[in-house]
């Protein structure tokens, strides 16, 4: 007995000798912690809107994701065994800087890299002179149009205004026979939801060093209108964040949440 309350006062007095997190040890664990999640954010994971329909259905108005951004990254010789660099590949969906608008992110489906020969027939994409199987497109909106179903066979309208005007006269210059033909160091870049996206065959070539990585998940998706991305007041984004926040339960679209992107 005697023993068992020996032992007891000992665990007693470790107990209260335990020396306690003083404010500063807290306040720097607090700062490795912030740091931490700060690097991941800028350098490794960065979070993107969907903001228009161009990829849907495989990503909705509203989906948030986030992208990987070491992937695509030029590769650092004193890291690079550490971390899952590759080049970009055939059919992978990017992020990247429009080459059209400064500032403006975008996504697409990579459907040509560099060296790639690529046209429409009808609406059908011929990489390399074959037909692509691409069950992820949606056809909903497709429309007679020859400039976009029969490119680049079909010279730029000139009263196409979502065409831009630097490439409507460059595009000439990379058309070899019935395709165009990817420079070195771009990518050929098109939409899902193919009726509707403004893409390569409007604002020309993904140059690589635009691109700022993959979409790896989704991690919420919410219900949101079409022009929403082009209310840039104040007032309307205050009185988008007051609907998210009474229709948080019933127009997020719980369905999609950590869906992987393909």
């Amino acid at each position: 007995m005697a023993k068992k309350e020996a032992v007891q006062e000992v665990e007693e007095n470790a107990a209260e000798e335990k020396p306690k997190e003083t404010t500063v040890e807290f306040l720097s664990s607090l700062a490795a912690v912030l740091v931490t999640g700060l690097f991941i954010i800028i350098f490794v994971m960065q979070a993107f809107e969907i903001p228009s329909s161009s990829m849907e259905h495989t990503l909705e108005i509203g989906d948030h994701v986030f992208v990987n951004r070491i992937q695509f990254a030029p590769k650092s010789s004193w890291v690079g065994p550490l971390l899952p660099y590759r080049d970009v590949h055939f059919r992978d969906i990017v992020v990247f800087l429009s080459p059209e608008t400064p500032g403006l992110y975008v996504v697409k489906r990579v459907i040509g890299l560099p060296g790639d020969r690529i046209h429409l027939r009808n609406g059908v994409v011929y990489r390399n002179g074959v037909a692509l199987d691409e069950p992820y497109i949606d056809h909903d909106h497709d429309r007679p149009d020859s400039y976009r179903n029969d490119f680049p066979a079909v010279p730029p309208p000139p009263d196409d205004i979502n065409i831009w005007s630097n490439w409507a006269v460059d595009l000439p210059s990379h058309i070899q026979g019935d395709d165009i033909v990817v420079p070195p160091d771009h990518y050929f870049g098109m939409g899902d939801h193919r009726g509707v996206s403004l893409d390569s065959r409007y604002w020309g070539f993904i140059p690589r060093e635009n691109v700022i990585g993959r979409p790896m998940f989704i991690y919420w998706s919410f219900k949101t209108p079409d022009d929403q991305y082009l209310k840039t007041e104040w007032s309307d984004r205050i009185l988008f964040l007051g609907k998210v926040i009474i229709h948080f339960f019933d127009e997020t679209r719980w369905g999609r949440t950590l869906q992987v992107v393909h």
